[in-house]
């Protein structure tokens, strides 16, 4: 199974040029996608909605579309009173999504760096005979200082996921909910893939991971995760995604539950791929 995860710039790639369908083809061949930066109704974007585009264009793919700007749009002639110009995460999968959630992180206004609220979109996925949820996510730019509450709370919506139940929960019998209320139960494991702005000598990349033992690696914790590219043997300041002012540096990554760390397979960056100003991360987990 292979899963893709691409930060996509609103489909401005390396030329300049805003490309949806150039993104399209460079995440095609994977089963699970999760990604960043997905306008709809910007100025930027001609008031494209990339997500119908997206989604239209995968037509066979379940999906769920989370957003973390979320705005009246500005100088629009759209007859939609409804539109909204948003800015957001979203996962494309070629199997059922059972439930989804969406949360806002914390965030840090700003007057004069640019603040942008960043959010974590989840899906609890149907795989064939395992349930995993999944979560698409974009960390702030600004700061180690503001990006760490944004870690602490993604460790929360995690550990407290199955602690919360299913959206709907409980004896449903005689009740309105019951006919669309299939299956209740929410899986322990996870698998986040995202843009986290930070490399892995951080302590956001710690907080992940756990702590650098004396004796070498990380202290692993059995209900923590792992690094999909350094479980795959590579190196850890390897597989550069982006750059930091011009520095390149590894920014996007895939963490799955250390109880499945065993079921990954490989993890590679695309380096030939044009259409964003990062570069897609993939990973082969086989689920089976």
């Amino acid at each position: 199974m292979k899963l893709v995860s691409y930060n996509i710039q609103y489909g401005k790639g390396k030329d300049g040029k805003i490309d949806i369908d150039r993104i399209i083809g460079e995440i095609d061949g994977a089963d699970i996608v999760a990604l960043q930066e997905i306008d709809r109704h910007w100025p930027r974007t001609d008031f494209a909605d990339q997500v119908q585009q997206l989604t239209a264009a995968k037509s066979e793919f379940y999906w769920v579309f989370g957003a973390g700007v979320d705005l009246h749009p500005f100088r629009s002639n759209l007859e939609d009173k409804g539109a909204r110009s948003q800015f957001g995460n979203l996962i494309l999968s070629r199997y059922p999504i059972s439930s989804t959630r969406h949360h806002l992180l914390p965030k840090y206004g700003s007057v004069n760096s640019v603040s942008i609220q960043r959010s974590v979109i989840e899906a609890t996925i149907r795989f064939p005979g395992k349930a995993i949820r999944v979560y698409s996510l974009h960390l702030t730019h600004l700061s180690a200082q503001t990006r760490l509450p944004q870690i602490d709370k993604l460790l929360a919506i995690h550990r407290d996921a199955v602690m919360q139940g299913h959206p709907v929960s409980g004896d449903l019998r005689g009740m309105d909910w019951e006919d669309g209320v299939d299956d209740q139960r929410v899986p322990a494991e996870a698998i986040i893939m995202g843009d986290f702005n930070c490399p892995p000598d951080t302590e956001e990349y710690l907080k992940m991971v756990g702590p650098v033992s004396d004796y070498g690696g990380h202290i692993t914790n059995p209900a923590g995760f792992v690094d999909a590219w350094t479980h795959c043997g590579h190196a850890k300041h390897a597989g550069i995604t982006a750059d930091v002012r011009g520095v390149p540096a590894r920014l996007d990554y895939c963490f799955v539950s250390s109880s499945i760390r065993n079921k990954l397979s490989s993890c590679h960056v695309d380096e030939l791929a044009r259409g964003s100003d990062h570069q897609p991360l993939w990973t082969e987990i086989d689920l089976s």
